[in-house]
């Protein structure tokens, strides 16, 4: 499998601040499926002994049954087909973030508020189609361009572009957490976990 490296990332035109964090990510990930792998491993050899033990009482199929054996074995498949699911879902977790953030990027989202709309976005319903790329990409630019409109940037000529902070009613909060958890519509309760930041352990970025 080709490493992950700044020159890809570069090729994608992504900033070196946000390669070097995208790396980071990447590599601490990669340890993670290492050591998972190496966990899976030494389950798998214990399965397999196991296996064979469980073997020579299968000529007796009651005996078989309620053999320690069996019921170590047993137990040893179910935590291990746990620990191959997990490696699967944080695999695909981080796919996920890193296929999202590319998107976001593309949309325009200015770089200093993607880990921001990264944090109070649900990912979990991102499918990726048969050739590993996100599907319906366009659908989900087309979401990201109308929630977070107020963070895409835009180019000018006419002079210093100043940023608009969200309101905030002289420092004082005007819903609470519970409120804004309560909001159906995904795009007004991202919006409102942004302007409340605090709340949700998200760093203020609106004086940058």
């Amino acid at each position: 499998m080709a490493s992950l490296s700044r020159k890809f990332l570069a090729a994608l035109n992504i900033e070196e601040g946000v390669a070097d964090q995208i790396i980071e990510r990447h590599n601490e990930v990669l340890t993670e499926i290492k050591e998972e792998r190496d966990n899976l491993k030494e389950m798998a050899e214990k399965a397999t002994e196991l296996q064979k033990q469980v073997d020579a009482y299968k000529a007796d199929e009651e005996k078989a049954e309620k053999d320690p054996y069996k019921v170590k074995y047993d137990a040893l498949k179910e935590e291990f087909e746990a620990y191959k699911a997990d490696i699967d879902s944080k695999a695909t977790a981080a796919k996920k973030e890193a296929e999202y953030r590319k998107l976001l990027k593309d949309c325009g989202v200015a770089e200093k508020r993607i880990d921001a709309v990264l944090k109070v976005t649900d990912l979990a319903g991102i499918e990726f189609d048969n050739e590993g790329k996100l599907a319906n990409s366009d659908k989900l630019a087309e979401s990201i361009k109308a929630e977070w409109s107020d963070f895409i940037q835009t180019e000018s000529t006419t002079g210093a572009k100043t940023a608009t902070p969200p309101a905030n009613n002289g420092g004082k909060q005007t819903m609470t957490k519970a409120e804004i958890r309560a909001i159906t519509d995904p795009a007004a309760r991202q919006k409102a976990m942004l302007e409340n930041p605090a709340l949700f352990g998200l760093s203020d970025q609106s004086a940058d």
